[in-house]
């Protein structure tokens, strides 16, 4: 069985994450997969646009936490082929079709797609603040919201899909039996349109959307260090074996007090 699944549907292809038992957590075979599936649509002259989901009840949970213990090492490895999708490289429209939960790594995907369609009830989280030392910081950016929402993002709040299409960031709100109809649909508009005229629209649009500044990426970078980084694991350890994390925060407690600035941070 293989961890990502494909359909073709003429133009359009469906990329279909298969770890149902993990909520698709994405380990190293799972991330090697995707980019291989992702190079392949992007070359392929036959495919015009790319609908991804998850099976099962979860569209993607994320770190695949366990492989992360037995690897030693946090986030997770990633695969040697280049990914288009990731990379953000892949000139052509991906629509998220969100079957359950997005979750830390599941959440930056549906983030890095063009339009989004989720099942009433699906679950939203960025994970970062509970996994690093600084929260996911930059999504709420991203996506343009008002700086309360962002915070709540970035401070590791879960969404439902009912909240995150009441401000815009989910296209469509579906029951899910309706999921994989509406994305289809969506996916069929798109192939109306001119091809350049399609292309061009997608680049346009994602050229024009907020990204930290050099400085502020710089100071993220410093305050992914700012802390005991013995607690990224213990983070993993505590979800692992379902107890409550001990975290160390500081070797040195005064550190708390003497926070990088975007003045003494260089890139």
């Amino acid at each position: 069985m293989s961890v990502v699944e494909t359909e073709r549907h003429g133009q359009i292809l469906v990329v279909r994450m298969n770890r149902p038992d993990r909520l698709n957590a994405l380990n190293h075979e799972m991330r090697t997969a995707l980019a291989e599936t992702w190079a392949g649509f992007r070359k392929d002259e036959g495919l015009e646009v790319a609908i991804f989901t998850g099976a099962g009840r979860g569209f993607c949970a994320g770190e695949d936490m366990k492989e992360s213990l037995k690897d030693g090492a946090p986030g997770g490895r990633r695969p040697a082929t280049e990914d288009p999708f990731m990379e953000g490289t892949l000139e052509k429209p991906v629509i998220a079709a969100i079957n359950g939960f997005a979750m830390g790594g599941g959440f930056m995907l549906v983030e890095r797609t063009d339009l989004r369609v989720a099942v009433r009830g699906a679950v939203f989280e960025v994970s970062e603040a509970k996994r690093w030392l600084l929260g996911g910081y930059n999504h709420g950016h991203i996506a343009n919201l008002p700086y309360p929402i962002a915070m709540e993002m970035a401070l590791g709040f879960r969404f439902t899909a009912e909240r995150f299409h009441e401000i815009g960031f989910v296209n469509r709100l579906v029951e899910p039996d309706q999921l994989m109809p509406t994305a289809l649909s969506m996916a069929e508009h798109l192939l109306t349109l001119p091809p350049a005229s399609r292309v061009n629209t997608v680049h346009m649009m994602r050229q024009m959307r907020p990204a930290p500044s050099a400085d502020m990426q710089a100071l993220a970078a410093a305050l992914h260090d700012h802390g005991d980084k013995n607690d990224l694991m213990e983070s993993r350890a505590a979800f692992a074996e379902k107890r409550k994390p001990d975290f160390k925060g500081w070797k040195d407690p005064a550190d708390r007090y003497r926070m990088p600035t975007v003045g003494s941070t260089k890139r």
